[in-house]
C-alpha cells in the first residue's frame, strides 16, 4: 500500500467545501511558519469508519495553516485520550467553512448509539 495517491489541498482557495466521506480524523500539527499565529489543522478524509484501528491511507488529506480553532456541530465525536485525534464515523458527507483563522465542520451522520 502506498500513499503517494492521496489527494492532499494546503489552505484551499474555496470558503466553503462538501466532502463525501465515510469518516474523518482532525488532528494538529505545529505552526507551519514562525510568523503563524497558530498551529496547523489537518483533516484526513476515510472511506472506513476508525481508520486510526486500520491500517489504511486517507482518500483525501485537506490542511489549514495558521488555525486558531475547530468548532464541530451536531455530530457524535470520538477523542481518543491516547493520541490527539478527534474521531467522527458514520458520516455521509462533512461540510468545511473556513473563516479568517476558524473552520466550522457540519455535515450529515448516520446516528449509530453502539458498534458491534
Amino acid at each position: 500500500m502506498s500513499d503517494e495517491n492521496i489527494n492532499e489541498i494546503k489552505n484551499p482557495k474555496e470558503q466553503e467545501l462538501v466532502i463525501k466521506t465515510k469518516s474523518v480524523l482532525i488532528s494538529r500539527h505545529k505552526r507551519e511558519s514562525p510568523d503563524d499565529d497558530y498551529k496547523t489543522a489537518i483533516l484526513r478524509f476515510f472511506s472506513v469508519n476508525n481508520p486510526h484501528m486500520q491500517e489504511v491511507f486517507p482518500d483525501k488529506v485537506i490542511i489549514y495553516t495558521n488555525t486558531e480553532k475547530i468548532r464541530i456541530m451536531g455530530f457524535n465525536v470520538s477523542y481518543y485520550l491516547e493520541g490527539n485525534d478527534i474521531v467522527i464515523n458514520d458520516l455521509e458527507e462533512l461540510k468545511i467553512k473556513h473563516e479568517d483563522t476558524k473552520l466550522f465542520v457540519t455535515g450529515k451522520q448516520v446516528f449509530v448509539e453502539r458498534r458491534k
